[in-house]
């Protein structure tokens, strides 16, 4: 489908006290999920004055896309909706409808195969059809995982380079010094069930911990550091009954310091922008989790507006000829709750 409009699709976040809880409420809705835990994590924004800096990152991403596909020549328009705040999907796709256009290319704010990160976004847009009443108006696909392309590691790899140098040039050796991968959690079953079935064939962990482990790998080998490093998780979220990906990144802190490690530097390879759970959960909890433990610590950057990643974005949403992808076949990366209508996803490899 050769598209006539460009849609980045995101997450969402509250721009004032007012959108917290309702915000929060949105998101977790028939998940289980604990009043006290949704009013806790209301607390964190409300620290920061109720402004989630997702949308604030994302309308940066937004401009510095536009000016990447204008450096291009591609004149095509750039549309930019959310899954749980204003700019809502089903408003974006009516307005996308009303300025004239039909087929719409896709590409959402989060780079690995799962439910939540990935499938769920493609029921989201379905759901966004059916409620504006342009299921026959609109054609929409949706961009795959792009977890595995050079302009989403990159600058991960850039940053821990610049890390490990600041570590160097304060005389701390490699041998005090570990790299901590973090990733949001999410239920192990979830896990287990991302990716399609024929990628599910090898056994535990699912494909949404094989990919963050690739990604992992691939940054530790561009720097050339034989520092040691681990795949860590963090911002959980869900009912305590339920078991989760671990260990949550605080915890192997502990386990660090306990190993006579100095040196930490949190990588947070599993977004690609500083949101909420990268300032909040990093930058504030683990950073005080190091401070009591007496650990040096460094965070990486994620992706944000990087040249290579603003790179990747626009090769994405302006390849042709990408076939239906494999990642969003019908078995891939399955809704706990029962099948829902999907919009199609095209590949994000060559």
């Amino acid at each position: 489908m050769a598209p006539d409009a460009l849609l980045l699709v995101s997450f969402g976040g509250p721009e004032g006290p007012d959108e917290v809880m309702p915000f929060l409420e949105r998101v977790t809705a028939g998940r289980g999920v604990p009043r006290e835990r949704l009013e806790s994590v209301a607390e964190h924004y409300l620290a920061m004055g109720g402004v989630s800096p997702i949308n604030g990152q994302n309308r940066d991403l937004l401009a510095a896309l536009r000016s990447e596909l204008d450096a291009r020549g591609v004149d095509l328009p750039l549309y930019w909706g959310n899954r749980n705040s204003a700019p809502f999907l089903a408003d974006v796709l009516a307005q996308i409808r009303a300025d004239g256009h039909r087929s719409v290319r896709a590409i959402t704010t989060s780079a690995y195969p799962s439910y939540s990160g990935c499938r769920q976004y493609r029921e989201n847009l379905a759901g966004a059809l059916s409620e504006a009443g342009l299921q026959d108006e609109l054609d929409i696909e949706v961009v795959g995982p792009y977890y595995d392309r050079d302009g989403f590691r990159r600058p991960f790899a850039d940053g821990l380079e610049e890390a490990l140098a600041a570590a160097s040039r304060e005389d701390v050796s490699e041998q005090d010094i570990t790299v901590l991968f973090t990733t949001h959690s999410i239920p192990t079953g979830m896990d287990e069930a991302s990716g399609p079935d024929g990628q599910r064939d090898d056994g535990p962990p699912g494909l949404y911990t094989r990919a963050h482990l690739e990604v992992a790998r691939a940054v530790m080998e561009r720097t050339g550091s034989a520092v040691e490093w681990r795949l860590v998780f963090q911002s959980r979220s869900g009912p305590p009954q339920v078991p989760w990906l671990e260990p949550d990144v605080n915890d192997a802190l502990e386990e660090e310091a306990e190993a006579g490690i100095t040196h930490a530097i949190l990588v947070p390879i599993g977004f690609i922008s500083d949101h909420m759970e990268v300032v909040w959960d990093l930058d504030n909890e683990a950073a005080a989790t190091a401070q009591r433990l007496g650990i040096g610590l460094a965070r990486v950057p994620t992706p944000g507006v990087h040249a290579a990643f603003v790179g990747l974005l626009a090769d994405e949403l302006l390849a042709e000829d990408r076939p239906p992808c494999g990642f969003c076949a019908d078995s891939c990366c399955r809704n706990a709750r029962g099948d829902r209508p999907v919009v199609p996803g095209i590949c994000s490899r060559a």
